[in-house]
């Protein structure tokens, strides 16, 4: 007992010593750490100069702060070895700051100013920015004019939105809208982008415009319910700001016109130029010339752009022209300028959770992306997806995220076929397309994204023809499946939506069990093609399917025909077949 006494009283009078040189030693070692980590290497002493070079001052060589983009900057700058990397730091910057910053050493004083700067980053929320710093970062072609409300009962910008969750930067905004000769440029939630010509809300402070933008750091692109507001500047001359329009038709002069359009105005030199200037300013998306009478307005029930009449009535002037071609009053023309119909751009998901799901399904390259786009609008609830797509989320479609059994999206969408996975549904709308098309537009998807198209090398391969007969099986077997295996089922033919739009939106919002108000059915309609629509410029010059490969899919077009008129269902368009 007495000798076990003696080595734990040995042991506890060694152990401040062992404790002090652990204490040391990790000192030391976190301190070379801490230097290897900060890039430096320290020159032990001068080295022997090349000949017909200027051997380096001996002693040690100030530090050069590698942040400092201008090497002629008035300071004194090191002239180390090449090999060895400095940093130097303005003398006269090292007297701010706390004194515990301030070190006689410039690698001391310089490694303590690195990690309490580094530390106070870490420390300060991701998305909380000082709005001093912001405004000394931005480089964009508009001026900031202010912080804004942005309810949604009181929206401050009503033109044109755009979405991108994941590269929303102040130029990509400004420069849209710009395009769409919008004066204001908004963003709110770091990604989302609003236009307009007039600011309809009031001030918020500055600082509730905190959130940073997605696609570039250090700049702000507003908050929660709040637009950083910035005014575009004209990028383009101004006798070709307001060409791009669209021409929709000859029309006949409705009974009430001011009452279809309320906004007007008359000139003796009317052009559709100066038309579109005043109702783009306005706001109004639809312009309307009787003459030299200028009309400005949207498409509702009063005046549904369905009743065009042949263009020799209304002699369809040119955008330089006068108006006076219109010579009977009794018709008038109608064009679209870029601004955005905003009668049906609000969605939200739905206020309560539903039980029932509903399935969106489609075979892949039948447009689901664009049937999506036309609920969501139509209805006001964003849809949801059995998958996931970035590409789809960072363009607006914020159901992409959502669990899709989460009951919180109108619809789901979905390419899943077999009796499991479809008996998870409660209803579908099934949207078909032609094969030929449907298997087109999905290979152009696969090897060139939503918008692009796949290059001739790619059609004349050999995975053009295994891709044909991979899919074209699929085609046929997704359709019959639902058919046969879903308890409720709406179809929808791809091509009878494209053709005959407002009564098939209908046909799908009672489905949904929804009632929406016709003026904003006719707003879809002004805006129906949405972000996720191919450019018809690229339209393939060969038939890339082979006699083989027609006659196998019109043998699935065949079987799908019958299957659909054996349910009491109306049959494929006979324009599926090319014979």
């Amino acid at each position: 007992m007495a000798k076990a006494l003696v080595r734990l009283q040995r042991f506890l009078r060694r152990t401040p010593v062992i404790f002090a040189f652990l204490l040391v030693a990790y000192l030391m070692a976190g301190s070379l750490l801490l230097l290897q980590r900060s890039g430096f290497s320290i020159p032990l002493g001068p080295r022997t100069a090349p000949d017909g070079q200027a051997a380096p001052p001996s002693g040690p060589a100030p530090l050069e702060d590698p942040a400092d983009p201008d090497p002629d900057n008035g300071q004194r700058k090191s002239r180390a070895p090449a090999s060895v990397q400095v940093w130097e730091e303005p003398v006269a910057n090292r007297k701010y700051g706390p004194r515990w910053l301030i070190s006689g050493h410039p690698e001391i004083g310089h490694l303590r100013r690195r990690w309490f700067n580094s530390f106070v980053k870490e420390q300060e929320p991701r998305l909380r920015l000082e709005i001093g710093t912001v405004k000394k970062t931005i480089r964009s072609k508009a001026t900031h004019i202010g912080c804004f409300r942005d309810e949604s009962k009181e929206k401050a910008l009503k033109g044109m939105v755009f979405y991108d969750f994941r590269k929303m930067t102040v130029s990509q905004c400004q420069d849209s809208c710009a395009e769409r000769s919008y004066l204001y440029a908004g963003l709110e939630y770091g990604a989302e982008c609003y236009c307009g010509n007039r600011v309809t809300s009031g001030n918020a402070r500055q600082e509730d415009c905190n959130m940073e933008c997605k696609g570039e750091k250090h700049t702000v692109c507003g908050g929660v319910n709040r637009l950083s507001v910035y005014r575009v500047e004209d990028l383009r001359p101004s006798n070709k700001r307001y060409r791009n329009v669209l021409y929709r038709g000859c029309f006949k002069v409705p009974q009430n016109l001011t009452v279809a359009f309320p906004v007007h105005l008359s000139q003796p030199n009317l052009t559709v130029v100066k038309c579109t200037e005043f109702c783009t300013k306005k706001e109004f998306p639809l312009i309307v010339i009787r003459r030299t009478e200028c009309y400005c307005g949207f498409a509702t029930s009063r005046f549904t752009l369905h009743d065009a009449v042949d263009d020799i009535l209304c002699g369809r002037p040119s955008t330089e022209a006068t108006t006076g071609l219109v010579e009977d009053e009794s018709y008038c023309v109608i064009y679209q300028t870029l601004v955005q119909d905003n009668r049906c751009t609000d969605r939200k998901f739905l206020p309560t959770k539903t039980k029932a799901l509903t399935a969106l399904s489609s075979f892949p390259g039948a447009g689901n992306t664009w049937a999506r786009h036309l609920i969501e609008h139509s209805t006001g609830y964003y849809t949801g997806s059995y998958y996931f797509d970035g590409t789809l989320y960072n363009k607006g479609f914020k159901g992409e995220k959502d669990y899709w059994r989460s009951g919180r999206t109108i619809c789901i969408k979905t390419h899943e076929s077999g009796k499991r996975e479809i008996e998870t549904f409660d209803a579908a709308i099934l949207l078909i397309r032609n094969p030929y098309k449907a298997l087109m537009a999905e290979f152009n998807r696969k090897r060139a994204g939503h918008l692009g198209y796949a290059s001739e090398r790619h059609w004349k391969s050999k995975e053009w023809p295994e891709f044909v007969a991979t899919y074209g099986s699929w085609w046929a077997s997704h359709t019959l499946d639902w058919l046969s295996y879903c308890r409720r089922v709406l179809v929808v033919h791809y091509e009878e939506l494209r053709r005959d739009l407002l009564p098939q939106l209908k046909r799908v919002v009672a489905f949904l069990n929804l009632t929406v108000d016709e003026d904003r059915l006719l707003c879809v309609e002004t805006q129906k093609d949405g972000s996720f629509k191919r450019s018809g410029l690229r339209q393939k010059d060969f038939d890339p399917f082979t006699p083989e490969m027609k006659g196998a899919i019109d043998g699935y077009i065949g079987v799908v025909d019958r299957a659909l008129k054996s349910k009491n269902l109306s049959g494929l368009p006979e324009e599926y077949v090319l014979g």
